[in-house]
């Protein structure tokens, strides 16, 4: 399994991004594809999963800002980030493994940088 995460970049506190994680691999619908972030200074943290059914997870911190979706014909999984906040800084990872993923990771993506001015 191969992940390919891209979408990251500069933007100012209440502007949006999408990040995309393209999935490739023979066994990539048998996981649970999702999102981390790691801030300068802090150990990484869950974002939130999909399943390949589209049943999703997120971190509580999360709920209301960030949506994930699922694009099953292309194996590529989106984050819509919304209302962002300078503490959303950080680098994105896009990861799979076993629902619901938050302890247990199998693949991990490069990371996608994220930096929200204030």
């Amino acid at each position: 399994v191969q992940l390919q995460a891209s979408g990251g970049g500069l933007v100012q506190a209440g502007g949006s991004l999408r990040l995309s994680c393209a999935a490739s691999g023979r066994t990539i619908s048998s996981y649970a594809l999702g999102w981390f972030r790691q801030a300068p200074g802090k150990e990484r943290e869950f974002v939130a999963a999909i399943k390949w059914s589209g049943s999703t997870y997120y971190a509580d911190s999360m709920k209301g800002r960030f949506t994930i979706s699922r694009h099953n014909a292309n194996n590529t999984v989106y984050l819509q980030m919304n209302s962002l906040e300078p503490d959303d800084t950080g680098v994105y990872y896009c990861a799979a493994g076993p629902w619901p993923l938050v302890r247990v990771t199998k693949y991990w993506g490069q990371g996608t940088l994220v930096t929200v001015s204030s």
